[in-house]
C-alpha cells in the first residue's frame, strides 16, 4: 500500500500542516509519496524531498494550480489516485474544499478530521466538539483522508532524501478563476502554527481593553493572539483570531487563557495543547478542568503583573 499526502505549499517552501499529515500517512503502514502541485514550485517540491518519511515527491507544475483552486486540485489528484490505497490532506481550509471533490469522483466515503490511525482502514475522529471519539472503519478501496494535525506530532522537515518526479500536469478545468485576495498582514506568528498563543475571552469587555492587555504579553513571549468566539461575536478581536470549534483548532506548545470561561466550542480548539494556563476570576470556570496550571484571578491585575515579570 501507498499513501499520497496532498501538500499545502506557497510555492517555495511547504507549510507545516503537511508535516504532520506525513506522520498520519506513515501510520497507515504506507509508503508515503508527497505531491506537490503549484506554479514555479521547484523550491517546495524540493523541500518535500527532505521531509523525513517521504519516499517519492510528485511535481506537477502548471499555472493552472498558482492559486491552488479545488477544481483544478481535485483534477490532478484523481489523475494520480489510481496508484495510491490512502489518499490524505491536511484538515485546512484547502483541504477540506479539495478532498470532497475527490472523494465524490472516487465514490468513496470521505473520512474526516481523523486524530488517530488504529490500522490502515480503521481511524479515530473527536465529534460532540471533542467530547466523544469515534472508531471508524473503511472497507473503500481507496481512502480519502483529512487529517486533524494537532493529533499527530509533525514529521521532520529535514533528513529525507526523496526522488522528485515530474508528472504531467492536468488541465485548467475553467470552472473557476482567480479573481483576488485580501490578506492580514501579522507580524505575529501564525495562529495554528505557533509555539505559543495567548488569547483573551469576553471578560476583556472592549476591543480597547483586549489590546491593551493581551498584546504587551504576547509581544513578550513571541505568541500569536487568539481569542474565544464570545469575544469575537462581542467585536473585541477580528474572526480570524477565533480559537474553537467554528474557528482554528491549535496545539501550541503553552496555550494561555485570559478571562475565557471555556466553552466546550473553545475547547475542542485548544484542549490538546501541550501545557494550558488559565486565568479566571471564577473558579468554577469550566477552562479549569483542562488546565495544567490555573490562577483564580481578576486578569486585568494578573496578566500585566505577569507582563512585567517576564
Amino acid at each position: 500500500m501507498t499513501a499520497l499526502v496532498i501538500a499545502e505549499h506557497d510555492h517555495a517552501s511547504i507549510k507545516g500542516a503537511t508535516l504532520n499529515t506525513v506522520t498520519a500517512a506513515a501510520a497507515c503502514g504506507s509508503d508515503v509519496h508527497v505531491l506537490v502541485a503549484g506554479h514555479n514550485a521547484g523550491a517546495a517540491a524540493e523541500a518535500a524531498s527532505k521531509i523525513a518519511g517521504v519516499g517519492k515527491v510528485l511535481h506537477a507544475d502548471s499555472e493552472a494550480f498558482a492559486h491552488g483552486l479545488a477544481e483544478n486540485m481535485a483534477a490532478q489528484v484523481l489523475a494520480l489516485a489510481g496508484d495510491y490505497s490512502h489518499i490524505l490532506f491536511p484538515a485546512t481550509a484547502s483541504g477540506k474544499n479539495i478532498a470532497p471533490r475527490v472523494a465524490a469522483k472516487l465514490d468513496v466515503a470521505q473520512i474526516s478530521d481523523i486524530s488517530k490511525v488504529d490500522s490502515p482502514d480503521t481511524f479515530e475522529r473527536p465529534i460532540y466538539a471533542g467530547n466523544a471519539i469515534a472508531v471508524v472503519q473503511s472497507t473503500d478501496d481507496k481512502k480519502v483522508i483529512t487529517v486533524r494535525t494537532t493529533g499527530f506530532d509533525a514529521a521532520a522537515a529535514s533528513g529525507g532524501s526523496a526522488a522528485v518526479e515530474t508528472v504531467a500536469a492536468t488541465a485548467d478545468s475553467g470552472k473557476s478563476s482567480f479573481v483576488g485576495q485580501e490578506i492580514a498582514k501579522n507580524d505575529r506568528p501564525e495562529l495554528t502554527a505557533a509555539k505559543v498563543i495567548v488569547s483573551g475571552g469576553r471578560a476583556l469587555g472592549s476591543a480597547e481593553k483586549f489590546n491593551e492587555v493581551m498584546t504587551p504579553l504576547a509581544d513578550k513571549l513571541g505568541a500569536a493572539i487568539g481569542a474565544s468566539r464570545a469575544a469575537v461575536d462581542a467585536g473585541y478581536a477580528p474572526n480570524d483570531l477565533q480559537v474553537g470549534q467554528t474557528g482554528k483548532i491549535v496545539a501550541p506548545q503553552l496555550y494561555i487563557a485570559a478571562g475565557i470561561s471555556g466553552a466546550i466550542q473553545h475547547l475542542a480548539g485548544m484542549k490538546d495543547s501541550k501545557v494550558i494556563v488559565a486565568i479566571n476570576k471564577d473558579e468554577e470556570a469550566p477552562i479549569f478542568s483542562v488546565a495544567d496550571y490555573g490562577l483564580v484571578a481578576d486578569l486585568f491585575q494578573a496578566v500585566p503583573e505577569l507582563t512585567q515579570a517576564l
